[in-house]
């Protein structure tokens, strides 16, 4: 099971707030799961209510993180889209009604318990507030997609992102 609850307030609170920044060392994570696929090695990693994935292939690597540190860090205000070398990355912010959000929260609760490629971080406070990850190998490089919920009284925001890497 990758589904973890964690027992720290998250640091990450607003969605506005969420930065990108590219290939700086990984902040330490809160949970974490390692995939590979041969020589690739693809670490996706749950921060406050954020993330960071590092990728390798073979000698190549790439280190991804939104959070609300990135910009602080070097990064930029997250981007729609963005395109740096052989990666890719594309995000949406949603605001939704308080049940779609927690209905979103469950299948990734879900998925996170039923598919050994998620982890999920659910910290208290409000079951809708998550942070899940999964990844698989692609073409010489990997692909990996995000979801961070974060829970309001009436609505709340669901922030995706969609990233491929093939050095």
């Amino acid at each position: 099971m990758t589904l973890h609850r964690l027992r720290v307030l998250p640091r990450d609170v607003d969605a506005d707030a969420l930065g990108l920044l590219l290939d700086a060392p990984a902040p330490p994570t809160l949970a974490e799961l390692v995939l590979t696929h041969g020589d690739a090695r693809l670490v996706l990693g749950v921060l406050g209510a954020s993330h960071a994935v590092t990728a390798t292939a073979g000698s190549a690597r790439l280190t991804e993180q939104v959070s609300c540190d990135a910009v602080a860090a070097g990064g930029r205000p997250l981007p729609r889209s963005a395109r740096a070398g052989a990666y890719r990355l594309t995000s949406e912010s949603r605001t939704v009604p308080a049940a779609e959000l927690a209905a979103t929260a469950s299948a990734l609760r879900r998925s996170a318990t039923d598919d050994a490629s998620w982890v999920c971080g659910a910290f208290p406070g409000d079951g809708a507030a998550l942070t899940a990850l999964t990844g698989a190998p692609l073409d010489g490089g990997w692909t990996w997609r995000t979801w961070h919920l974060y829970p309001g009284p009436e609505e709340g925001v669901i922030v995706t992102t969609r990233s491929r890497w093939t050095p």
